[in-house]
C-alpha cells in the first residue's frame, strides 16, 4: 500500500483542492486529513461520519484542596510559572504536565489528569474511507493526533485491501508536517508563484531533503505570475525535484466548488481538469516505479 502526502509551505496555495481532485481521479483509496489544526478536506468531500472518538493526550496537574496544606513546595519546583505564589492554584494553560510537582508534594495533594484535546472521525466518501480529526483550540500534541490519524488510515486500508493512502498534510515546516510525511512513499509539493510561496517552498524542500523522501512538485495558478513560475522551475531543476505539472488559474474551479463539485468531476474537458489528470498520471507512474 503506497502512501502519498500532499503539503505546501504556506496556507492558501490550493493544496486541499488539489487533494480532493486527485482523490476523484485515483478512486478506491483511503483519505487522511492530517491538517488537524484547521481541517477542511471534509468541506470539499462532505463525508458521512460513521464513528468518532475522543482524543486525549495532554496532561496537567490537578490539586486536591482537601489535602493541600499550602506549603508552597509545588511553587518552588515548578519551572513553567504555572503555580500561583499566593493561592498555589494551578494555571492549566501554563502547566506542561511534567509531573515534578506531583512527585514532590509532601501531602500527595496533586495528580496528573489526561485532558480531552480533540476528536478523530472515521467517515465514508464516494471515493473511499476517510480518517480526519480536529484538535481543540489551543491544545497541544498535534503531531501525536496526526500519527493516530495515519495509523487508523493504514489499518482501514489493510482491512479493505486498498492500494493507496492519500494524505492532506499541514502547511508550514513544523511538527505537524513532519508527522504527516514520516515514512511515506512520496511527497507532493503544491506551491504558488508568489514571493512568499517560493520562499516557503524552499523551506519545505529542505525538510524533505533532510528526510530523504522522494518528491514531486506542482505549481498552482502558475499563470498569475509566470516570471516567478519560471524561477520556481529553475530552482526545482537545481534541487533535482521533478515538476509533475502546472495548473492554470481559472474561475471555473471556484464555480465548481460553489456548486459543491470538484472541477474534474463537473467538467472533464476543462483545461484545469486535463492538467490535474496529467498530474495524477505522473504521480501514478512515479509511485509505480519506486
Amino acid at each position: 500500500m503506497k502512501k502519498i502526502t500532499v503539503i505546501s509551505g504556506k496556507g492558501g496555495t490550493g493544496k486541499t483542492t488539489v487533494v480532493a481532485n486527485l482523490a476523484y481521479l485515483a478512486k478506491d483509496l483511503v483519505l487522511a486529513d492530517c491538517d488537524v489544526d484547521a481541517p477542511n478536506l471534509h468541506l470539499l468531500l462532505e463525508p458521512e461520519v460513521n464513528e468518532s472518538e475522543i482524543f486525549k493526550s495532554h496532561k496537567i496537574a490537578i490539586k486536591n484542596n482537601d489535602k493541600c496544606i499550602n506549603c508552597g513546595t509545588c511553587y518552588d519546583v515548578c519551572r513553567f510559572n504555572a503555580i500561583d505564589p499566593v493561592s498555589y492554584d494551578i494555571d492549566g494553560y501554563k502547566c506542561e504536565g511534567c509531573g515534578v510537582c506531583v512527585a514532590m508534594c509532601p501531602e500527595d495533594a496533586l495528580s496528573l489528569k489526561l485532558l480531552e484535546t480533540g476528536n478523530i472521525y472515521q467517515s465514508t466518501t464516494e471515493f473511499g474511507p476517510m480518517i480526519h480529526a480536529h484538535l481543540n483550540v489551543g491544545a497541544d500534541n498535534s503531531g501525536k493526533l496526526i500519527s493516530e490519524v495515519r495509523e487508523k488510515a493504514v489499518e482501514i486500508g489493510n482491512k479493505q485491501g486498498k492500494e493507496l493512502i492519500l494524505i492532506d498534510g499541514s502547511p508550514g515546516i513544523g511538527c505537524p508536517v513532519i508527522s504527516s510525511i514520516t515514512g511515506v512513499d512520496l511527497v507532493l509539493f503544491v506551491t504558488e508563484p508568489s514571493k512568499s510561496g517560493f520562499s516557503d517552498l524552499k523551506r519545505v524542500a529542505k525538510v524533505i531533503k533532510h528526510f530523504n523522501i522522494p518528491a514531486l512538485a506542482v505549481i498552482n495558478k502558475y499563470d498569475i505570475n509566470e516570471g516567478i513560475s519560471e524561477e520556481i522551475e529553475k530552482y526545482l531543476i537545481e534541487e533535482k525535484i521533478e515538476l509533475v505539472g502546472k495548473i492554470s488559474f481559472s474561475s471555473d474551479v471556484v464555480d465548481s466548488l460553489r456548486n459543491a463539485k470538484l472541477i474534474v468531476q463537473e467538467d472533464q474537458e476543462n483545461r484545469v481538469s486535463k492538467e490535474l489528470a496529467n498530474i495524477w498520471h505522473g504521480i501514478r507512474n512515479r509511485i509505480k516505479s519506486n
